[in-house]
Formats: C-alpha cells, sequence, structure tokens
C-alpha cells in the first residue's frame, strides 16, 4: 500500500511540473547520462525547464496513445529511423516548421513530412578479427553473403530494429527480389546463431568464433573508451571498416526526434529540436558519446577519429521505415532468426 501511495505522489509531481508554462516534456528512449548534460544546458541557455520520462521506444509510444489529446508529451526521443517512423505510424507525432532545422540538417536525415528530424548519426560497420581478416579482403555488405564469408559471420537476430533497417535500406537499393537472395545467403555465412547485442558480437570476433560481424559503430567505442582490461583486450583484438562508396557506401542511421502530437509545449518543444541542432548540443553527442553528428565542422572524439571518415550510402533514412515490414517478413522468410 505504501509503495502504492508513493507511486502516485511522484506520478502527481510529474504532471504538476508538466503544466508550467516554461516546460519542455520529454519522452525519451535514449538512456545515455550524457543526454542530461544536454538538458541541462538547454535549461541554462533558455529557461525552460526540462521534464524527462524514460523508457523503450514501444512503452513510450503505447504511453502516449493512452494519455490522448491529454498527454503531456511535447518530445519524443528514439534511436533508429524505423522507430521514429512506427511512432509516426502511431499518429503520436505531428509535423512541424524549422526553417533552423531545414537550413542546417541534410535533407537525408530529416522525415519528408517534417515529422521527425535525425540529431546524430551511428553508422552499421563491419568489425573484423585483426589476425584472421585481411582489410583488403573487405567490400560492402552485399559482399558478406558471398561463398568466402561461410561460417564467418556474426550478427544479431532479425528482431533487432538496427538489422531491420538495414535489410530495409538493401531493399531499397536493391529491389526486394535480390534482397532476398542475398539475405538467404548470408543466413547460410552465419557462424552461429544469432544472439546478444553488438558488443557481444564484438567479443565474438575478438574471441576467434567468427572473422567478421555487424555492429554499430560506437559500441566498439564504449570499449575502447572502457576502463575494463578484459574490454580493451576485446578492443585490441578487433578493427573497424566502413564499406566505401564503390561498394554501396555505409550504412547510417539516426537517433532522432520528434514533437509528440498533442504537444502543451509546442513553442518550447520546436525550440529544443532546434537546440539539439547547435554546434555546443553536436558537441556532446560526439564527444562525449561517440555519435557522429549531422552537421559539418563539428570536432570528433579522439575515438571517432581514428575510425576515420565513411561515405554514406546517400538515402533518406525515413525509407527504412517503409520498408520495415517488408524487410522483417523477408527475414523471416529465409531464416533469419
Amino acid at each position: 500500500m505504501t509503495r502504492i501511495i508513493f507511486s502516485i505522489f511522484f506520478a502527481f509531481l510529474f504532471l504538476l511540473s508538466c503544466t508550467q508554462q516554461d516546460a519542455v516534456n520529454i519522452y525519451s528512449s535514449r538512456h545515455y547520462d550524457t543526454d542530461l548534460q544536454l538538458y541541462d544546458l538547454f535549461t541554462e541557455q533558455t529557461g525552460i525547464q526540462v521534464n524527462l520520462i524514460e523508457g523503450s521506444s514501444d512503452e513510450l509510444i503505447e504511453r502516449i496513445r493512452n494519455e490522448g489529446v491529454n498527454s503531456p508529451a511535447d518530445i519524443v526521443i528514439t534511436v533508429d529511423a524505423g522507430r521514429l517512423w512506427r511512432a509516426k505510424e502511431a499518429n503520436v507525432l505531428q509535423p512541424f516548421e524549422s526553417e533552423i532545422l531545414t537550413n542546417t540538417i541534410e535533407e537525408d536525415m530529416i522525415d519528408p513530412e517534417r515529422y521527425w528530424v535525425g540529431l546524430s548519426q551511428r553508422v552499421r560497420a563491419i568489425i573484423y578479427n585483426r589476425e584472421t581478416v585481411n582489410p583488403d579482403e573487405l567490400q560492402g555488405y552485399w559482399e558478406l553473403a558471398n561463398d568466402e564469408w561461410e561460417g564467418r559471420l556474426c550478427v544479431r537476430s532479425s528482431n533487432n530494429i538496427y538489422n531491420q533497417s538495414l535489410v530495409a535500406s538493401l531493399i531499397e537499393s536493391h529491389g526486394e527480389e535480390a534482397t532476398e537472395d542475398w539475405a538467404a545467403n548470408l543466413v547460410s555465412n552465419f557462424a552461429r546463431t544469432p544472439q546478444g547485442g553488438d558488443t557481444d558480437q564484438i567479443r565474438a570476433v575478438a574471441a576467434g568464433l567468427c572473422d567478421v560481424a555487424l555492429a554499430n559503430h560506437y559500441y566498439l567505442a564504449r570499449l575502447i573508451n572502457s576502463n575494463s582490461e578484459q574490454d580493451q583486450e576485446v578492443a585490441s583484438r578487433v578493427d573497424i571498416y566502413f564499406p566505401a562508396q564503390e561498394y554501396g557506401g555505409a550504412h547510417v542511421n539516426i537517433s532522432g526526434a520528434g514533437v509528440a502530437a498533442n504537444s502543451p509545449n509546442r513553442e518550447n518543444a520546436i525550440r529544443f529540436l532546434e537546440f539539439l541542432a547547435t554546434k555546443e548540443a553536436q558537441e556532446i553527442f560526439t564527444v562525449a558519446n561517440n555519435e557522429f553528428p549531422v552537421l559539418e565542422g563539428i570536432e570528433l572524439s579522439e575515438v571517432l577519429y581514428d575510425f576515420g571518415r565513411y561515405d554514406s550510402d546517400k538515402m533518406n533514412v525515413a525509407m527504412y521505415g517503409e520498408n520495415n515490414p517488408r524487410a522483417i517478413r523477408m527475414m523471416d522468410r529465409v531464416g533469419w532468426r
């Protein structure tokens, strides 16, 4: 009973804070301490108080739907364009206009109907074992389905949004029939049944369970920056490769945000999005969290600088969401579990 009373009390306090005129209420599926720096800096510069609710993307979407027109949510933040697409399809976002964002961020990183905007970039990289793979052997994601990689590839399961978005991008660039053939051949090259997260794939490569793996770049950056000797040992045994443009380019995804459908503080919400596209905010994304910026001219962290430049596949990331249902069905058909 006491726990219930406390839960009601804290819920009341949150709703009370959400009614502040100088506030912005953020529902975020990003769980990084560095994001707290962003919120504090925004409040410092604008005087607008940030109220934060965290949860998984699906949880937050469902919560906003259940709250309906009385939802206090102003901003929805999540990772991967596929999840932003889900939020848009669930009618929990509204379109917005901002000359600052339109003139600052590349068109490929913004929803064509302006329901969301990309705030940081995440590259789906090929991680390889330094001892067993010559980087000259590596080409693109498409070539990982070739016979030479049979039994040598580690990857997460098909229910992972990062892999779904990669397949969705290949559907857009190569067509559904060709991509299904590719996916079937890729599955035959798996070194083991898909399991674990991106860090687990990197550890598997370092341990010699496979020679190459797919993982977002910042997972390796975390291992490199870790204080753990074990993590650093793992990082020392692997390296990172970004596919060149001649092989289709690197698959670039985003972390992004949109204005909630029934935002009670819409002007503050748009102001917050514009703040995240400033030099100060982009440097926090990049230096503190090892995500690539969406702006040019932002100083990179030492790890990102060492990773080197990458050539994007030059595709509007909105296509990852639009092609997501087909990607999921395809991955199921070819046995990518």
